[in-house]
């Protein structure tokens, strides 16, 4: 079995969004509780309080009056807390470790919570989603799910400017056939253009978050200046937030694009595995790096290139794809520069290209560690 999400839009009655924010803090009550409890536990004795025990007592906590409140949502959406929690732990303390979970703010713009479909409580009715406590949401459901198709959970979502999604998560059987890869292609990365690959196409990246930039300081500057708490802050919160959406959304749906195109047209795509959070931190070039949302394009492109049997091949990053003559094999240490954008080769004579010699050079070793598995 496999498993799939779909995302929907959903649009909730005034009702309906009460419930949703009185859920969305129980549920960051209910992790912020234990997560405290499990701390103290282990600053005393060096034991980890189990999922088992913290369901325990979630259930007499909710006998007591002070607690009665988390008795009206969704008891699944607390248990599902848990789980989440319960799992930050046990990533923490394995291999390789991630970092300490963190008490989630009151303060932050996005919510969400995830809920199980037990016994058919969940459905897609009709352009509607039922969903316990909250009955039916109105639903803009712009795909039609196959027949065969499990519905496993819900994952609820509330962005910055105040848009409620529906993530839907199914099961299905897995019949894909793994293919005998025979078109290959090399990507090289490229912060300015997303990407530069072996035939010397680059998709033209619009950089939509330095497009936005000049209005988004305007309107974040009108943000700084007006009291907390105020309506009027509300209101520019939400529309400040509303650019950096559209921005992500425009990203999103090129990166989307890109990845669908080279997905039905290759059978294998090589790239180098890059370390995307180091780079993004650099002082000069963190907005660029994070603007491409290469990272972003490469789960696009992998899970894309998963459902038609194909693959994604990861080369080395200390590869020298950069240095190295396509044609002849000739490393060039100049090219270390990264201002040496192109190149004549001392050995062969041939004019390189600096990026797509080196996707041509990703896409030969990326080909060879593929046809050796």
């Amino acid at each position: 079995m496999a498993n799939k999400a779909y995302k929907f839009r959903i649009y909730p009655n005034d009702e309906q969004k009460v419930l949703f924010a009185k859920t969305f803090g129980c549920v960051r009550l209910v992790y912020n509780h234990w997560l405290d409890r499990k701390i103290k536990q282990y600053e005393e004795d060096k034991t980890v309080v189990t999922y088992d025990i913290c369901a325990k007592e979630m259930a007499e906590l909710k006998k007591t009056e002070e607690y009665s409140f988390l008795r009206e949502v969704d008891s699944v959406s607390l248990q599902q807390s848990l789980r989440h929690l319960d799992t930050a732990f046990q990533n923490f303390f394995g291999q390789p470790k991630t970092g300490f979970p963190r008490f989630k703010s009151k303060k932050r713009n996005t919510n969400s919570y995830s809920t199980l479909c037990i016994n058919g409580n969940i459905a897609i009715l009709n352009g509607y989603l039922r969903l316990p406590k909250v009955g039916n949401v109105k639903m803009k459901q712009h795909r039609l799910i196959p027949s065969e198709y499990i519905l496993k959970s819900v994952t609820i979502s509330q962005t910055p400017s105040g848009k409620y999604y529906a993530s839907i998560l199914f099961a299905y059987e897995n019949q894909v056939q793994e293919q005998t890869p025979q078109i290959f292609l090399g990507l090289d990365y490229s912060m300015h253009e997303l990407y530069k690959d072996s035939n010397g196409n680059e998709p033209a990246y619009p950089r939509y978050y330095r497009r936005a930039e000049k209005k988004l300081k305007r309107e974040q500057r009108k943000l700084s200046h007006m009291k907390k708490g105020s309506k009027n802050r509300d209101k520019q919160r939400i529309k400040v937030a509303k650019l950096h959406e559209k921005a992500a959304n425009q990203r999103k749906d090129f990166l989307h694009k890109q990845s669908r195109q080279i997905a039905n047209a290759y059978d294998c795509v090589c790239i180098e595995d890059l370390d995307m959070k180091a780079m993004s931190q650099t002082l000069h070039f963190g907005k660029s790096v994070s603007d491409n949302g290469w990272g972003m394009f490469v789960s696009f492109l992998k899970y894309k290139l998963e459902e038609q049997g194909k693959k994604l091949v990861k080369v080395d990053k200390f590869f020298a794809s950069s240095q190295t003559c396509s044609c002849c094999g000739y490393i060039n240490k100049e090219t270390k520069n990264l201002a040496v954008r192109v190149w004549d080769c001392p050995q062969c004579g041939t004019h390189h290209d600096r990026d797509v010699n080196a996707a041509i050079n990703i896409r030969n070793e990326g080909m060879r560690i593929a046809l050796a598995i």
